[in-house]
């Protein structure tokens, strides 16, 4: 019908480099978009042929001729409809991050992406370059003018202002955005302003799945010309997206939309480090998790999220206790097993710990006891559950939070063990945050709340609590988030109300700790600053601001 089309949005996941399975996926799903939904325009996220972000695998000439030839061979399926596919164009020694339109079995037309974001985890100012004489990209759908801009495009006024000079009616978003808590927000605000400056409606569809410390959330949403902006389709899913379009009003009514139910901050950052875990084994191989279970809260997150992930079969926890290890924290441990279905193993770290301490002996004599020994301890532990991850098989999951990695309290080659960090990105404080909801959505808790309760412990002495050695964890992790999320300065942080003396404790030791976190296991991030690919100091720093 004249003025008016059928879009679909392929919110799906497409692996960094499979490039002969995401050319067979697209291949079927542009025939699913126009034979199952009916679609006259089907759209894929942004690289959706080499998935995103390739990073180095774009200056491999052979990688970029491979997803070329997967492209042109894409063409020849979109009879009948209208697809929009991302890939990586090369022209020479120059690539382009580009979305071609395929209609009739032929590259109808190529949109190179105009804005490349250079900052955050963005790198892409390293592999793609702008085209000096690229300009709007405009077709017709059933007498609609449809133009194309993609992802960092939408963040700056003139892509959009030059599609819409052109005549676009509809403006088609393919996205490859990382969750952060916090974006969604940012990203309606967004589109809310871009369509009152040019009175476009807007289809904006992101990936969905895990990338090693990257998480997409889809959440692809629409914005009618006159500014209103619909629900987002729910995040951290792979679904279909299909809405109708009318060129006459600019509005979109959706036909098959999964709403969001609950785009609540914790329940956005559980799907999104369970998602994370979930992809980051499959996509490396692992159907099967270890972890070393304490009783504390930490480790008990992580057992939870990994149930989630991966089913409670898939799931195998530890238990090593030491001879400062609490009876309840051996109860809770097992509590929370027998509650999820987990398998619990046991083993005692007395005899490696013992067996460290006499070789050392001879050079430990007549010094005292310190944190030496307690490393040993975690040491044991982190030797241990590699030990049983190498002998059966499976990932060993790490359970160190933000707030330990920020200031080091976490033992390198002992509790920082593991091939995944599901909670590196969450501070303590939000560790106990995100325990207490997900109790609060299962039919009973599925952490004990006593693991809640307790007072945090690394139970590497006697009678050892983590505020022996730390500030309270709101304090901590409230000095943290200025500094680390925040980037603000040790005087901001002072005149925010902090004591100047804990608050030079707290930066010397995020100062001290960056070897360790160069170090670290990838884990998910949530967070606007996450520790690794996103906040990337100099192991070796004098600055102190």
């Amino acid at each position: 019908m004249q003025g008016k089309l059928r879009i679909a949005l392929a919110q799906f996941d497409f692996p960094v480099g499979n490039i002969a399975g995401n050319e067979a996926r697209i291949a079927r799903m542009i025939a699913e978009a126009r034979d199952v939904h009916g679609a006259d325009v089907v759209l894929f996220p942004e690289l959706a042929v080499s998935g995103y972000p390739p990073e180095d695998l774009l200056l491999r000439p052979s990688f970029l001729a491979d997803c070329e030839a997967a492209l042109q061979r894409i063409a020849t399926a979109a009879h009948g409809i209208v697809a929009v596919v991302g890939w990586p164009q090369s022209a020479g020694a120059i690539v382009y991050n580009a979305a071609s339109v395929l209609r009739d079995g032929e590259v109808a037309a190529t949109y190179r992406k105009r804005e490349l974001p250079n900052y955050a985890v963005f790198d892409e100012r390293r592999y793609f370059d702008i085209d000096p004489d690229g300009g709007a990209c405009v077709f017709e759908v059933n007498g609609v003018l449809v133009g194309l801009v993609i992802c960092e495009d939408l963040w700056f006024a003139e892509p959009l202002a030059d599609a819409a000079r052109a005549g676009a009616q509809l403006v088609l978003v393919p996205n490859a955005s990382p969750f952060d808590l916090g974006k969604h927000a940012q990203r309606d605000a967004l589109l809310a302003m871009r369509v009152a400056e040019t009175g476009v409606a807007l289809a904006y569809v992101n990936v969905v799945g895990g990338q090693d410390a990257l998480v997409f959330d889809g959440a692809s949403v629409l914005a009618d010309g006159d500014g209103c902006i619909h629900p987002a389709a729910r995040a951290f899913e792979d679904h279909w997206c299909v809405a109708d379009y009318d060129a006459a009003t600019r509005k979109f009514i959706p036909v098959a939309w999964p709403a969001d139910g609950d785009e609540s901050r914790d329940a956005l950052a559980w799907r999104a480090i369970v998602r994370g875990t979930r992809d980051y084994c499959a996509k490396n191989g692992f159907s099967k998790v270890w972890l070393g279970l304490s009783g504390g809260i930490d480790s008990s997150l992580v057992l939870a999220v990994a149930v989630d992930a991966l089913g409670a079969e898939n799931v195998t926890a530890v238990r090593l206790p030491s001879r400062y290890t609490a009876g309840l924290s051996n109860d809770l441990a097992a509590e929370q097993c027998a509650a999820l279905g987990v398998k619990l193993e046991a083993i005692s770290i007395e005899a490696p710990f013992k067996g460290f301490l006499e070789a050392l002996a001879p050079w430990f004599e007549g010094r005292p006891v310190d944190t030496t020994e307690e490393n040993l301890q975690s040491r044991s532990r982190g030797v241990l559950l590699m030990a049983m991850s190498n002998k059966f098989g499976g990932l060993l999951l790490t359970t160190g939070n933000k707030s330990e990695y920020a200031v080091g309290y976490a033992t390198i080659y002992g509790d920082m063990c593991g091939g995944y960090a599901p909670i590196k990105d969450l501070y303590k404080t939000e560790v106990f945050a995100l325990a207490r909801w997900r109790n609060t959505v299962a039919g009973a808790p599925v952490i004990p709340p006593a693991v809640i309760d307790r007072p945090p412990t690394a139970e590497l002495r006697e009678n050892q609590k983590d505020q022996d050695s730390l500030p309270p964890y709101d304090v901590l992790d409230g000095i943290l988030l200025r500094y680390v999320d925040q980037e603000q300065s040790r005087d901001e942080i002072v005149a925010a109300g902090f004591d100047p003396a804990t608050v030079d404790k707290v930066l010397r030791l995020v100062r001290i700790s960056e070897w360790k976190r160069h170090q670290a296991a990838p884990g998910p991030k949530v967070s606007r600053r996450a520790f690794g690919r996103e906040r990337r100091y100099p192991i070796t720093n004098k600055y102190s601001g």
